[in-house]
């Protein structure tokens, strides 16, 4: 198949994904065959060592096919683009993941989020322990919201070691490991089959060597908000993508749907063309907020600070969300029914604030900067 057929095809299995929550294995691999799982392997590795921006155009384009299947995705290309920028996974490691990426879908995906801790977002440090054995570690603890946690090949697990002056690190830990198990499963509003289960682990054993980003236990090892761009943005880019799947269905309802008493579709009349103005507004400011942003990054223009791209991925999933439920406002119950492509891109756009750091989080840094604090 060609890739606009391939994607095509995600676009058709993504209404029975949404209702059964099952993980999107044959989408993943139709995004695999696309290559939409692999461009931002760096050069280095035999990538294309793609950026920002492109990144971001991949994830709009699925997230207006799929977005279960594009947030998946996303943790799978984020991962591969921090590797390529400043590499830190051990290189003979590193270099098997990437040859098995080419040849078939390889996900990957940070487990960091507590039951207790909440979000790293809003600081804190993990509860999961890293116990240290004869040949390496063992990881023990409970993550929740791994996204695509039925399919990953690889997590990546934050923990706290047992050592006498305890460490932070992530530990690389390959799926289907003994000790690795679904223990809570996602049943949300929206993106139901992205698999965003909790994960349990129970002494997993890991190589000694595979662990990155190890330091000190304290506030240097929390997580900072103002860095992550790279991902804020095309996060953002995947639910306007999501908006403009809606925005199509509102265009195609609107050209389609003729009363009897007005005896001409409805796009003609002036509340339908006014609202088709406001969405289109919204979705074009916002997507030229979050690509123009993008290019900023990858052309490393010294003047788009962090907080820049945090107030972009703001602005973007406030004016997502509104254009969608716009829509649905207009449409009335037929925007609402079951089995209607727009209630599901409804529930679906509702996920765009959740992710860290919301939008409180992104305020405070945004704030805090303007006031030269």
């Amino acid at each position: 198949m060609t890739a606009p057929t391939v994607t095509a095809r995600i676009a058709e299995l993504a209404a029975g994904y949404d209702l059964s929550g099952a993980f999107p294995e044959d989408s993943l691999r139709l995004a695999h065959e696309a290559g939409l799982l692999t461009p931002t392997i760096g050069e280095r590795y035999g990538g294309q060592g793609a950026g920002v921006e492109e990144s971001a155009r991949i994830l709009h384009q699925l997230g207006r096919l799929d977005p279960s299947v594009a947030l998946i995705t996303a943790m799978t290309l984020a991962t591969h683009a921090r590797q390529a920028a400043q590499p830190h996974w051990p290189e003979e490691l590193y270099a098997r993941v990437v040859k098995e990426s080419f040849d078939r879908p390889v996900l990957i995906n940070h487990a960091r989020v507590e039951p207790d801790l909440g979000s790293p977002a809003r600081g804190g440090l993990p509860a999961t322990r890293a116990r240290r054995t004869a040949d390496g570690w063992a990881i023990s603890g409970v993550k929740r919201f791994v996204t695509g946690a039925d399919g990953l090949d690889w997590f990546l697990v934050w923990a706290t070691t047992d050592e006498p002056e305890p460490r932070v690190g992530t530990f690389l830990v390959p799926g289907g490991s003994p000790g690795v198990a679904v223990t809570g499963r996602w049943d949300q509003l929206g993106l139901r089959a992205s698999g965003s289960h909790d994960v349990t682990f129970r002494d997993v054993e890991v190589p000694y060597a595979h662990v990155i980003g190890i330091g000190p236990y304290g506030p240097a090892a929390e997580q900072d908000n103002r860095a992550g761009a790279s991902l804020h943005l095309p996060l953002a880019a995947l639910y306007l993508g999501v908006a403009r799947a809606a925005q199509e269905f509102f265009h195609t309802f609107a050209h389609t749907r003729v009363p009897a008493q007005l005896g001409h579709p409805v796009a003609r009349t002036e509340r339908f063309r006014r609202t088709a103005g406001e969405i289109e507004v919204l979705l074009s400011g916002a997507e030229q907020l979050v690509f123009s942003g993008a290019a900023r990054i990858d052309a490393g223009d010294a003047s788009y600070p962090p907080e820049q791209a945090l107030g972009a991925r703001v602005l973007a999933d406030r004016h997502g969300v509104r254009a969608v439920e716009l829509a649905v406002r207009l449409l009335g119950n037929p925007g609402l029914a079951r089995g209607n492509p727009l209630e599901r891109h409804w529930r679906d756009i509702q996920c765009a604030p959740v992710h860290a750091p919301q939008e409180d989080v992104s305020l405070l840094a945004i704030g805090t900067k303007a006031l030269a604090l």
